[in-house]
């Protein structure tokens, strides 16, 4: 255990944790904690990216040379880390949704399907960004998407839907396959080719 406790050091996952619970913490307290979804799922979109975007700056370790030569197997290491990365940072924003909610409630501020939806394709690009551009820039790549659809005319045709998958309702085909898609590829890219130096 003791190999895991000084990789988690290495990848920086406590200060991406804490950067995570504030900014669902955030969250919850901007929209009162009254557990009833909004109209605009624009906030829920910004804690998952967020989140990722915090988790990214572990995409790479303190000395890539170091992480190139040693004697473990990392491709299926690093695809671990991207899809435990996702997986946290969904299962964070569930759990402050759900805290302070009425006792049979089952109305949350952003549904399930479109929390790991969108947590899913975020990590892929933060992943695709870190084989692009590595770990220290892994974060631009679900930076500039979120900005870009934030501020996105509304999505007419199938290319603007795919374009803007981020705000799209859970269960729309062209947000999910896109989110499918970002995360396929963006894990692949990372567990085969590394960070970039």
């Amino acid at each position: 255990m003791r190999w895991l406790t000084l990789y988690a050091r290495s990848r920086q996952v406590p200060a991406s944790l804490a950067a995570l619970m504030i900014s669902a913490a955030a969250m919850r307290t901007l929209t009162g904690g009254s557990g009833q979804e909004p109209g605009d799922p624009r906030l829920p979109v910004l804690v998952l990216a967020t989140g990722v975007m915090a988790a990214s700056v572990g995409l790479s370790g303190q000395d890539l040379a170091l992480d190139r030569t040693a004697a473990i197997r990392w491709v299926p290491r690093r695809a671990a880390h991207v899809l435990l990365a996702g997986a946290v940072v969904a299962a964070v924003l569930l759990a402050v949704q759900m805290t302070g909610t009425p006792a049979g409630s089952t109305q949350f501020m952003a549904g399930t399907e479109f929390v790991v939806r969108n947590s899913a394709g975020l990590t892929g690009l933060a992943a695709l960004g870190a084989a692009l551009s590595g770990g220290q820039y892994a974060w631009t790549l679900p930076f500039a998407w979120l900005s870009f659809t934030f501020f996105a005319p509304a999505a007419t045709s199938t290319a603007m839907r795919v374009a803007t998958w981020m705000l799209l309702p859970a269960g729309t085909v062209e947000g999910t396959w896109t989110a499918l898609l970002l995360l396929g590829v963006g894990t692949a890219a990372y567990a085969f080719a590394g960070p970039r130096r």
